[in-house]
């Protein structure tokens, strides 16, 4: 299984040295993938949207892959395959959904929002549950994520709401902005970089893998947290959305090579937490500042306080500051115990806190029973 997660890391890596400033829609589609969820790319023509998503497509052999451009006038046989002649003439109503996006891993859509009435009903369906209709009888898909792409948000009134709502994972793609990474692209610099390769079984091992990461408390208050001062600000993510948003943490953590969630992954949310455009940036700033992984900050903390002791006493030593300096290392100590016990996932990382603090203790308590002349 290591094997796995290096692999991944190596995809990751091979996808960055290809496509200049896509970092985060690099990760992003490697989560959605992980965790099956749909992602959104919008964005203008010429942002390399569809050639991430078949790029990724290749990596995994065996992987079902499909590809459409939607226009108003997009058919059901377009997306879902055309009427079978002959069992139409015996009066069933069957599409030969072969090659078409029933049967793919991963869909990429482009221009979305194209969806009209005639499709909009069995993507729905597709999309959420995994399942298409033919002659009237479920059939589950293989579908794992849907990637869709258009150069503007939908407007209101267009019904087009519920197929926004779909995608958990929604990114801006802009052009090339660094003058350096420009010329680079220009060049084809990374255009022959080799992609690395998944097999299907790699993949739904590391899916499996996915869903067995662990969500600490900490995380789920800290959600709890964001969804209240979201809501006082009058942005109101379904419950739905934010269950959904675990597989995407857990995902998260597993690219991270962690086996649980921690609360910086939060931040990763600014990305799936608004409704409508124009909150986008109020939901990046509430989940950017409440997403603050406190296990880390106070274990910073204690290592700048523990620092700072020591140079004070060794700036001005004494038997007495070496006393009080002592006292205030046994309690960033025993801090960092009681931190230890309400974090059991984070007890590695809280321990060699806790050894480093405790060098600095014994380095002053030395000082108190050889003390200076």
């Amino acid at each position: 299984m290591t094997n796995n997660f290096s692999k991944l890391i190596d995809i990751k890596n091979a996808l960055n040295a290809k496509y200049f400033e896509r970092e985060k829609e690099i990760e992003a589609i490697l989560i959605a993938l992980l965790s099956k969820q749909h992602m959104l790319m919008i964005g203008s023509p010429g942002t390399a949207k569809s050639a991430l998503a078949a790029d990724l497509a290749k990596i995994v052999q065996g992987m079902g892959y499909f590809q459409w451009l939607l226009t108003r006038f997009s058919t059901p046989e377009e997306l879902f395959g055309a009427l079978s002649l002959k069992d139409l003439e015996n009066g069933v109503y069957k599409r030969n959904t072969a090659n078409k996006m029933p049967e793919a891993h991963i869909a990429f859509l482009d221009e979305i929002f194209k969806s009209n009435s005639a499709i909009l009903n069995s993507l729905l369906t597709l999309i959420n549950e995994r399942v298409f209709y033919n002659n009237g009888h479920p059939i589950t898909v293989p579908l794992m994520s849907v990637v869709g792409s258009s150069n503007e948000y939908p407007e209101e009134g267009e019904g087009l709401e519920a197929l926004f709502d779909r995608f958990l994972l929604r990114f801006e793609v802009d052009y090339i902005g660094d003058d350096n990474n420009f010329i680079s692209m220009m060049k084809g610099n990374g255009q022959n970089q080799p992609l690395p390769s998944l097999t299907m079984e790699e993949l739904v091992n590391l899916q499996f893998f996915t869903e067995m990461v662990s969500v600490p408390d900490e995380v789920y208050v800290k959600l709890a947290e964001v969804r209240y001062h979201l809501k006082d600000e009058g942005i109101r993510p379904s419950d739905r959305r934010f269950k959904q948003s675990l597989s995407v943490l857990k995902a998260k953590a597993l690219i991270a090579q962690r086996q649980h969630v921690i609360t910086d992954d939060i931040v990763f949310l600014e990305n799936s937490l608004w409704e409508s455009p124009d909150q986008k940036e109020l939901t990046s700033n509430i989940v950017r500042t409440l997403a603050q992984d406190t296990v880390l900050r106070a274990i910073e903390n204690a290592d700048q306080e523990a620092k700072e002791i020591l140079t004070n006493l060794n700036q001005a030593p004494s038997t007495e500051a070496s006393l009080e300096a002592v006292k205030k290392v046994k309690v960033l100590l025993s801090e960092l115990e009681n931190l230890k016990a309400k974090n059991p996932t984070r007890n590695v990382q809280i321990q060699e806190a806790i050894d480093r603090v405790t060098v600095i203790h014994r380095e002053i308590a030395s000082s108190v029973l050889d003390p200076i002349n």
